[in-house]
This record gives structure tokens, C-alpha cells and sequence, in this order.
């Protein structure tokens, strides 16, 4: 069964309403542009951090004079959204029971403790996963334009390459999510993080 259809069977037995109804997401465009229910034009990036600890003091410098000029050129307001998610351990954790078996008495407690350990830290998030975002919005302003889904992708598009190429000087990579697979992925993973995190 799908995680998505798994929460709508959840919502039947407990008599709660769809989610549909109070999430303000209209549609999800074939281009993985997102349109809400009051006009507006929403569009999810997805960032690949640098490790910035791991830099020296020149870089580190470098790389914040970078951000200050890639702030200064993004003359439009955009979010950013950090998701953090508990690593699935369940198949480290068995491999390495599987050899326990074979070892000593003393390798044994060894490994149960690291196991303990590594158990204890991912339930307080110290190992988590995390997926960094920015999302682009456009509001239409002017009644008057006509095609208004194709002058709300262009100008998604255009802050989308002036993210992209600041962030790039930084050393991050974005990423355009224009799939509307994609997209339903990033929400669902969103609004349902218990069941999107027991069921990964």
C-alpha cells in the first residue's frame, strides 16, 4: 500500500476530513508549479549544501562575501525550508547483529553499546537527514494579463536562475523540482512526517 493511500484510509476510520479541504493548494501544474486557492504561484528548489565547518578560514570568508552579494540580487522575498528526517539505522543495525554471532564475548558488548548509542542519538535528531529548500512565490498583481500561468512560470524561472547562480559562487547547487510527481512527494513527506518516517 502507498503512503499516500494509507493516510486517506486513516482519515475514513477517524471521520477527519481530506486534507484537500483545508490545505490551500489548488492544483500542481504539469511543470511542478504549485497554484493556491488565493492566486498565487508557488515554486520548490531544492538546495545541495556545502559543508561549511569543513573550510578553511579563506574560504569560509570567501564563501560569505558570496552569500552578501547573492542577498543584494535577489530583489524578491523567497522561504527557506529545512526538513529533518530520522535516518532509517534498521539495516546497519541488523548486519551488524548478523556478525555479532561470530565474535567474542568482549567484541559483542562492544557492539551492542555502539548500537545503544547510535539508537539513542538518532531519537534526539542528532542523526538525522536533512533536505533544504527555498521556495519561490508569484502573485499576480495585473488582472489585466491574460495567460497568467505562463507569465507566473517566467518569472518563477527568472528567480530561479538568479537563486541558482548566486548559490552556485557559494558552492551549493539548486535543483529545479518540475515534476509534479516530485512535487506531491516533497508535500506529502511535509504534512505527513510521522507516517512519511515510519513508513521510508
Amino acid at each position: 500500500m502507498r503512503k499516500e493511500e494509507y493516510i486517506i484510509k486513516i482519515n475514513k476510520k477517524n471521520n477527519i476530513n481530506s486534507s484537500q479541504e483545508w490545505l490551500k493548494i489548488e492544483e500542481i501544474l504539469e511543470n511542478g508549479i504549485i497554484k493556491t486557492k488565493d492566486n498565487r504561484y508557488l515554486k520548490i528548489i531544492k538546495i545541495n549544501p556545502i559543508n561549511f565547518n569543513l573550510k578553511s578560514d579563506l574560504e569560509k570568508e570567501a564563501i560569505l562575501n558570496s552569500y552578501k552579494i547573492f542577498l543584494k540580487t535577489c530583489d524578491f522575498n523567497f522561504q527557506i525550508l529545512i526538513q529533518s528526517n530520522k535516518v532509517d539505522l534498521s539495516n546497519h543495525f541488523s548486519q551488524i547483529n548478523n556478525h555479532l554471532i561470530q565474535e567474542e564475548k568482549n567484541i559483542q558488548e562492544i557492539s551492542k553499546k555502539y548500537i545503544e548509542k547510535i539508537k539513542e542519538l538518532n531519537n534526539n535528531k542528532k542523526s538525522s537527514s536533512k533536505n533544504y529548500y527555498i521556495i519561490l512565490e508569484y502573485i499576480n498583481k495585473n488582472n489585466e494579463i491574460i495567460d497568467i500561468q505562463t507569465n507566473a512560470t517566467e518569472n518563477l524561472n527568472n528567480k530561479y536562475f538568479k537563486i541558482k547562480d548566486g548559490l552556485s559562487r557559494c558552492g551549493n547547487i539548486a535543483t529545479d523540482i518540475n515534476d509534479k510527481k516530485q512535487i506531491k512527494h516533497i508535500l506529502f513527506s511535509f504534512f505527513n512526517t510521522r507516517i512519511y518516517t515510519n513508513n521510508k
